[in-house]
């Protein structure tokens, strides 16, 4: 017969006392069943009652603790959220503009973006951005609210490359800009860009279709909703649609914003005449516009808050002068960041030239490290914790203690490429293959700052040990300069 595993052994008596255990408990609770009910029976009818009401009152106050622990209510649930964003003001803009500039970041960008708010202000215009898929009639559109325009148009569509601005008077009195924007995928370099600032520098945007939302036009009409403004969407060419197809059509697309209207641009359009003697001649005929829709929701949105209709263009321009604003800081951060790295590669060249002791060069090198790991956390405005910086140099002194060998030998390669250079002593060797590692781990240590918002130590220890030796024609000679500069003045001294 097979013994049983000790294990398995374990198992039986677990389960049988476990056995036991509930018998016991279960005749317990049947003995205290049957006691109590033999003195309710005793007992008087109002202490029945008063005892049955104390318990059902007990049980309703565990009951709902038990709620309140398990399902908070909604005002509690909102106290532990995180508040939302402080909207955005010129004052306080100013205010961040003018910390920005004490630290030396070129605003110039910023400041063009408010002086052209006010004078937009002062203007009083009321500035529309058309936007649309390639050939879906903004152009056309224009024409027809500004009769006598002259705008190229083509019926093959693509012809607007660029944003164009078109005044025009509406039957109310007010003076509006029409922006007339590149269409859907058409625009190329950075004029996107540029789109989407002037969108969110207009008051109302109308986007203009033909049919059913494309998935591409499905993501741009998405982009234009988080703008937070007015947004007309215009089905267009509707003579194309019988009345059926085009009450299909709003209820589908009523479904993406508020405003929708039906409207015909007008353009041109291809026809055959049959002449008398039974030829045929192709001839352009002018469409007659139909944009009263339109100009009714455009004009509802004008007289109906004209106040509101300012704040929301103010606060989608302030949104994006916060962006440049932001752009502008990182771009200065980044360049003093390279600098920062140049000057603790230099750094390291020097320290190591000056090291004269076996192991002073280790404690020279390490000292710089942690503290080019703390000027561009403070460049960065990025908290680094002693713990982290202290990680970061072991793994990269663990990975430098494998390639020890190749980085000297990248050193000496990139040195040969000199006449003269490279038959120096083996310090500037050692030299130059020291500041070869500043550069990369600073470089690594900035892009971990930049993109994450912290010192992630393992993998900027990665990103250090891939971009270890790059451009390593340019670095070395770089140092190298710096390291016979400084053997020169050691031997002249």
């Amino acid at each position: 017969m097979q013994q049983s595993s000790p294990i398995r052994i374990i198992l039986a008596l677990a389960i049988g006392l476990l056995f036991l255990l509930s018998l016991v408990i279960l005749l317990l609770i049947t003995d205290l069943g049957f006691n109590l009910w033999e003195h309710f029976q005793q007992a008087p009818l109002w202490f029945n009652l008063a005892y049955a009401t104390g318990l059902t009152v007990i049980s309703l106050l565990v009951g709902w603790l038990i709620w309140r622990l398990l399902w908070k209510s909604s005002s509690e649930v909102n106290l532990t959220q995180k508040p939302s964003p402080e909207p955005i003001d010129e004052e306080m803009l100013q205010q961040r503009v003018v910390q920005a500039e004490s630290k030396g970041v070129d605003t110039s960008d910023v400041h063009a973006e408010l002086d052209r708010l006010r004078q937009q202000k002062q203007a009083g215009v009321v500035r529309l951005a058309l936007f649309g898929e390639v050939s879906s009639g903004k152009s056309s559109l224009i024409k027809g609210l500004i009769p006598g325009l002259e705008l190229e148009t083509d019926i093959l569509g693509g012809t607007t490359q660029t944003i164009d601005a078109y005044h025009w008077r509406s039957s109310a009195g007010d003076v509006l800009e029409l922006l007339d924007m590149p269409g859907l995928n058409e625009a190329g370099g950075n004029l996107d860009q540029d789109v989407r600032e002037e969108a969110l520098r207009a008051h109302i945007i109308i986007y203009v279709c033909d049919g059913d939302l494309t998935r591409d036009q499905h993501l741009e009409l998405d982009d234009l909703r988080q703008l937070n403004k007015p947004l007309i969407l215009a089905l267009n060419k509707t003579d194309r649609f019988n009345q059926e197809q085009i009450t299909q059509l709003k209820e589908r697309l009523g479904s993406y914003v508020e405003q929708l209207v039906a409207i015909r641009s007008g353009g041109e359009q291809e026809m055959i005449r049959v002449l008398p003697d039974g030829s045929e001649e192709r001839v352009i005929r002018q469409r007659q516009p139909q944009l009263d829709e339109l100009r009714m929701a455009i004009q509802q949105f004008i007289d109906g808050d004209q106040e509101l209709l300012e704040q929301l263009r103010d606060s989608a321009v302030f949104v994006l002068v916060q962006r440049k604003l932001e752009q502008a800081v990182h771009e200065h951060a980044n360049q003093q960041a390279s600098k920062t790295v140049r000057d603790y590669s230099r750094k390291a060249v020097v320290g190591a030239l000056a090291a004269v002791t076996p192991g002073s060069d280790l404690i020279i090198q390490g000292y710089l490290g942690t503290q080019m790991i703390k000027e561009l956390s403070a460049l960065y405005e990025v908290p680094v914790r002693k713990m982290d910086s202290e990680l970061l140099m072991e793994l990269a002194q663990k990975h430098l203690g494998k390639t020890h060998t190749l980085v000297l030998a990248l050193a000496g390669n990139g040195l040969k490429a000199f006449p003269g250079i490279g038959t120096l002593a083996g310090g500037v060797v050692h030299a130059v293959a020291y500041g070869l590692i500043f550069d990369s781990l600073g470089r690594a240590i900035a892009t971990s700052l930049a993109s994450r918002g912290e010192l992630h130590p393992v993998q900027t220890a990665s990103l250090f040990k891939e971009t270890l030796g790059e451009d390593l024609e340019k670095t070395a000679k770089r140092l190298a300069e710096i390291a016979l500069a400084e053997t020169d003045t050691t031997t002249r001294e």
